[in-house]
């Protein structure tokens, strides 16, 4: 579990890095906030005191488990300057197909999120305050999306941890 968490540390180092240096000069290195569990949680602070707060989680099991793919992940965010909060966000490993849904089931709560290259997305924030309350709530979270070629995948994502991350980036971020 600790190389887990320690792989999930690099990979969204390494994704939030490559995604705010292109928007600011001056990015610094996520701070790690703590492992809660099957979640990690984090703060960025860029342009003087502007903090963005995120966790994120690998799935517990990927299925098919030849299917090669990138990095697999989950985040939860906050960017208390843009007034965003709980913006839910997959990534895949691959491109999604065009034109289809993902499906994300936490427990009895279905959702569908929209494809957008190798990530997917809820369709607002009403969803995504929707989606962290059956995130906080459950136990388990399955996400299944279709690559460009047709491949199905299920992934299966642990939600231990999950409410102490969450609480945790929602003080770093000023919005507890």
């Amino acid at each position: 579990m600790i190389q887990q968490m320690t792989q999930i540390s690099r990979l969204c180092a390494l994704a939030l890095l490559a995604a705010f240096a292109a928007a600011s000069a001056d990015a610094a290195a996520p701070k790690v906030l703590g492992t809660f569990n099957d979640w990690e949680a984090y703060q960025l602070i860029e342009g003087g005191n502007q903090r963005t707060c995120y966790m994120a989680s690998q799935p517990s099991k990927k299925e098919p488990g030849n299917v090669k793919r990138g990095d697999v992940l989950v985040f939860v965010t906050h960017r208390p300057a843009d007034k965003e909060r709980d913006v839910v966000n997959v990534q895949f490993g691959y491109p999604l197909k065009g034109g289809t849904d993902v499906q994300l089931t936490v427990g009895d709560a279905k959702f569908s999120l929209f494809a957008n290259g190798e990530a997917a997305w809820t369709r607002g924030a009403a969803d995504d305050k929707a989606l962290v309350g059956a995130m906080m709530k459950g136990a388990a979270m399955t996400v299944i999306g279709q690559s460009e070629r047709g491949t199905k995948t299920t992934d299966s994502y642990s939600l231990r941890g999950f409410t102490a991350a969450y609480r945790e980036i929602t003080k770093a971020c000023g919005l507890a």
